[in-house]
């Protein structure tokens, strides 16, 4: 049973940087999908970041592009995202994501396991 667990979340100043680690065990990524998605509070978890594990490909929320950057360790297995830049829009809880099996994708409703999130919170 392949298990996630988020770290890295905490509180920071607006305009000031976190990472996040995603790690894999008993299963890996490879040829899927991991993806980091963000939820609060009455509202839908949205996509944020994702890395197609084996070809490298990455997909961004237009909401975070240019600020957000997701990535990976083969070696750790192990998914990372840097976020600078942070606005106090972008307080959540983040969760990490594997794909269901040889995936390609940003949606969640393909994801078919998660983690239990970790709080990120910007203040102004």
């Amino acid at each position: 049973q392949v298990q996630l667990v988020e770290s890295g979340g905490g509180s920071v100043q607006a305009g000031g940087s976190l990472s996040l680690s995603c790690a894999a065990s008993g299963g890996t990524f490879v040829s899927s999908t991991m993806a980091w998605f963000r939820q609060v509070p009455g509202k839908e978890r949205e996509f944020v970041a994702a890395i197609c594990w084996s070809v490298g490909s990455r997909y961004y929320a237009d909401s975070v592009k240019g600020r957000f950057t997701v990535s990976k360790s083969n070696a750790e297995n192990t998914g990372y995202l840097q976020m600078n830049s942070l606005k106090p829009e972008d307080t959540a809880v983040y969760f990490c994501s594997k794909g269901a099996g040889n995936i390609c994708t940003t949606d969640a409703m393909f994801m078919g396991y998660w983690g239990k999130g970790t709080q990120v919170t910007v203040a102004t």
